[in-house]
């Protein structure tokens, strides 16, 4: 008896004399976590205030651009011509070349990539999964400027075999190759959404006797349709904010066209053009940069409101 009160008081004291290296420890971890913690909002605020020292700048400058052309002008004149002694500001004219180029290569890449990520979620093996994913990611690290090279010098000139009228710049040529440029973004994020729709929802669809390619377009399709809608809208912001491509291939020339066999200036070629350019700081012609920006800025973000509300609805029906 008197060993077991012995050995009571010896564990009393051992667990007495760790007690303040547990609470040490405790203290150190919890240090940790709070430090960490407040990393990440910072991290969060860093991205917020960068958002809006973006918009405060496309704001301040584009409302002294306002102060000199109105509105209305802006919006409804048919010409671009903001660096001639007879100024002309129809944004018109750079928003149908930056919407034509992007309808050809969503033509492009919406099917192309959607066909693609069907084939590798519900049909390809491992091991052609496994090789052809990083293949097709890896065209989404070519520079962008070797596509608009690419463009110009090969698909231009195929293209002309087949409609001998084409110009040597088309919106035609750099949409197709915008196309095949972000095929990756939209077959990526379709795959992982298809992917991520759980295997007891296309077990119960063989169970009721439907095919493999019944259950991909009728059951795991419907099911991915948020990520679906995701990489759509991922891959329209890409085509509208491209740059080199069209910069390249498209031309640069102001054009009020619905036609992609002609050559016109997009929203980005615009600011590319104008930003190496000796403008003075403050001139009509400077402030014009600013005010694209705000158009295309604008314009990605409708095409992002939109993708969320097309995520909702499906969410909801699905």
């Amino acid at each position: 008896m008197r060993d077991i009160r012995m050995d009571a008081a010896n564990g009393l004291v051992s667990s007495s004399a760790a007690e303040p290296g547990r609470l040490k420890f405790k203290f150190t971890r919890n240090l940790k976590e709070r430090v960490v913690e407040k990393l990440l909002l910072l991290a969060a605020c860093t991205s917020v205030a960068t958002t809006l020292g973006i918009v405060y700048v496309l704001f301040s400058e584009s409302l002294v651009f306002f102060q000199q052309v109105p509105l209305v002008a802006f919006l409804t004149d048919t010409q671009w011509t903001p660096l001639f002694d007879d100024a002309h500001f129809g944004i018109m004219v750079l928003l149908s070349g930056t919407l034509v180029s992007s309808l050809v290569a969503l033509l492009v890449a919406i099917p192309l990539g959607t066909i693609i990520a069907l084939y590798l979620s519900e049909f390809a093996p491992f091991w052609v999964r496994e090789i052809a994913k990083p293949l097709l990611e890896l065209l989404a690290g070519v520079p962008t400027v070797i596509y608009g090279y690419f463009a110009l010098l090969f698909v231009t000139p195929i293209l002309q075999w087949f409609f001998p009228s084409l110009p040597g710049f088309s919106l035609l040529s750099a949409g197709l190759v915008m196309g095949i440029m972000i095929i990756p973004y939209v077959s990526s994020v379709s795959e992982d959404a298809m992917r991520a729709v759980p295997m007891a929802i296309r077990e119960g669809s063989y169970a009721m006797g439907a095919t493999r390619l019944q259950t991909a377009l009728k059951v795991v399709t419907p099911s991915a349709a948020s990520g679906i809608a995701a990489a759509y809208i991922l891959g329209i912001s890409r085509a509208v904010g491209e740059t080199m491509v069209v910069a390249i291939a498209a031309g640069m020339q102001p054009n009020l066209t619905w036609n992609p066999a002609e050559p016109a200036a997009t929203i980005t070629a615009y600011i590319v053009q104008v930003a190496l350019g000796d403008l003075p700081h403050g001139s009509i012609g400077y402030q014009t940069i600013f005010v694209a920006g705000l158009t295309l800025f604008v314009l990605t973000l409708l095409f992002n409101i939109l993708g969320h509300w097309l995520r909702r609805r499906y969410r909801e029906l699905y």
